[in-house]
């Protein structure tokens, strides 16, 4: 059962608020619950309202880097005390935060950037505050893998973020050979000395005519789309010496496979059925074909018909 204790927000000793053009705006008191925050990837501008409410009335506010955490709150006239917790001190740390929940306290915790619990230790505590009955409360906001996504000029009704890609070049290839046939366009973290060989890697495993797009320094000042196929971008970052800033690398999905012809279809049911039952049968020429399982039922049950006649 989760707990829903309310938090006792009486504290002299800080002032539960946030700066909004130079007007001081109250936070309201929290319930008792691991808050998960998202802040800008870049632009300050991106927090919204609820974020730095919660932010200012968080009774514990954890966070990757104090010093990173520290600019945000400063700008908007938030004064509570961040505390580090990072995936070095997370064992240590975690305990502590699921401490203060278990004093009746709220906790927020907020990343460098962007969301919590994507591509940081905060799943770890996520995880731990749910199997302790807390509840787990979501605050969205900035993400850099959907920003690229909007951006990316890519197919978006299907999409799959994988993180990091591995950093040795054959570990690197072989998942994307995983990824390669995936229906959806991929996103992938990575760091700007290692992005020429990724789009190399990914030119020579998914295809130079396959589309991409390299994100870089998402809503920052010098944010860049550069958009082409994966030959193109090859071209290009061979040539471009030393890239700087964060980068999010979207991959467009693969083409789809040509439909069979009718003739190949029939001739692979005819072999299925002697073999399986008609259900069966139509089952695994989905999987192979790719067309819809009742359409290949159907056409059995007249390839039956026709054969018994």
């Amino acid at each position: 059962m989760e707990k829903h204790r309310t938090s006792d927000t009486t504290d002299g000793q800080r002032q539960r608020s946030y700066r909004l053009h130079n007007t001081s705006v109250p936070a309201r008191p929290l319930d008792v619950a691991l808050y998960l925050v998202a802040t800008p990837i870049g632009n300050l501008g991106d927090i919204t309202l609820r974020a730095l409410e919660t932010l200012a009335g968080a009774d514990v506010l954890a966070c990757e880097d104090t010093r990173v955490t520290r600019v945000l709150l400063d700008r908007y006239g938030i004064v509570n005390r961040p505390y580090a917790y990072h995936e070095h001190n997370a064992d240590e740390v975690g305990p502590r935060l699921l401490a203060a929940l278990a004093e009746g306290r709220s906790v927020a915790l907020v990343s460098d950037a962007g969301t919590p619990l994507v591509s940081d230790p905060g799943y770890r505590l996520g995880q731990l505050a749910i199997e302790a009955g807390y509840r787990v409360v979501p605050i969205p906001g900035a993400s850099a893998p959907l920003a690229a996504l909007v951006g990316s000029g890519l197919p978006n009704d299907a999409f799959l973020f994988a993180g990091f890609l591995p950093t040795k070049d054959k570990a690197k290839r072989d998942r994307l050979e995983e990824l390669a046939r995936v229906p959806a366009t991929l996103m992938f973290f990575e760091s700007p000395h290692r992005i020429a060989a990724t789009v190399a890697a990914a030119a020579a495993v998914l295809g130079e005519d396959r589309r991409a797009t390299v994100c870089r320094e998402l809503t920052k000042t010098f944010e860049e789309f550069r958009r082409g196929t994966l030959g193109e971008l090859k071209a290009f970052y061979d040539d471009a010496g030393a890239v700087k800033g964060e980068i999010v690398f979207v991959i467009g999905p693969p083409d789809a496979p040509p439909e069979p012809e009718a003739a190949d279809v029939d001739a692979l049911l005819v072999r299925l059925i002697a073999d399986m039952s008609t259900g069966k049968a139509a089952t695994e020429a989905a999987k192979q074909t790719g067309l819809p399982r009742k359409e290949l039922y159907d056409r059995l049950l007249e390839l039956k018909d026709r054969d018994g006649d």
